[in-house]
């Protein structure tokens, strides 16, 4: 898979790549052949109780979305030691990412993300819906039987406005190469690429997990 830069050469290719990231990553360190990778620069976690697991995903990439049934799947097993936090990926200058950065943070702010994520693949990926606009995801979200009063007050709150904007920052941060990509207790990095495909990342951070129980 090859790794692109910023622009419209980006943006055409994905449809078929494996949803690139357009920042390149920063040096990380680790053996690509465990199906990971090791940050170069640890980022802090925020729950000290838990474990944590970070996804970085986009709504309109085929990989993310085959990804969440599995992923939802083992998070629900994990609920005990485990937390899931997602992250919608945001490139600069990449609007419908971040409307869909928005969106994703309006379900989250409503508690709605557990019942909703799947269905917003399906009318992205499925339906070919942008929903990309306020008005947009206010009816498909109506549709979904939210109030769509309380939908539209969280999407214009500031503190969705606020976690919209820090998205991209979010995704240097974590020096993601590629989505979707998930990041284990701010060390480990796995992705399609050094997974071996979507199918393996799970595997991967079942053992990621262990490795940090175990003190490594």
């Amino acid at each position: 898979m090859k790794l692109l830069t910023r622009g419209a050469a980006l943006l055409a290719a994905l449809a078929t790549a494996l949803c690139p990231a357009s920042a390149a990553s920063s040096a990380s360190a680790g053996d690509t052949r465990q199906g990971y990778v090791r940050l170069a620069h640890p980022q802090a976690v925020r729950e000290s109780g838990k474990r944590e697991v970070v996804e970085f995903f986009w709504y309109d990439c085929p990989h993310s979305q085959r990804l969440e049934k599995p992923l939802a799947a083992w998070a629900a097993r994990h609920r005990a030691d485990v937390r899931l936090r997602r992250v919608p990926a945001v490139w600069p200058g990449a609007p419908a990412m971040a409307a869909h950065a928005r969106l994703y943070y309006t379900l989250e702010r409503l508690g709605l993300v557990d019942r909703l994520q799947g269905a917003v693949f399906h009318a992205v990926r499925d339906r070919h819906r942008s929903l990309t606009t306020e008005a947009a995801a206010a009816d498909w979200a109506a549709g979904q039987g939210v109030d769509r009063a309380r939908f539209r007050g969280a999407y214009e709150s500031a503190q969705v406005r606020r976690e919209t904007r820090e998205a991209p920052r979010l995704l240097e941060r974590y020096a993601v190469p590629e989505l979707p990509s998930i990041v284990v207790q701010g060390r480990y990095r796995t992705a399609p690429t050094t997974a071996g495909g979507v199918e393996k990342m799970m595997p991967v951070v079942d053992r990621l997990v262990r490795r940090v129980n175990d003190g490594r």
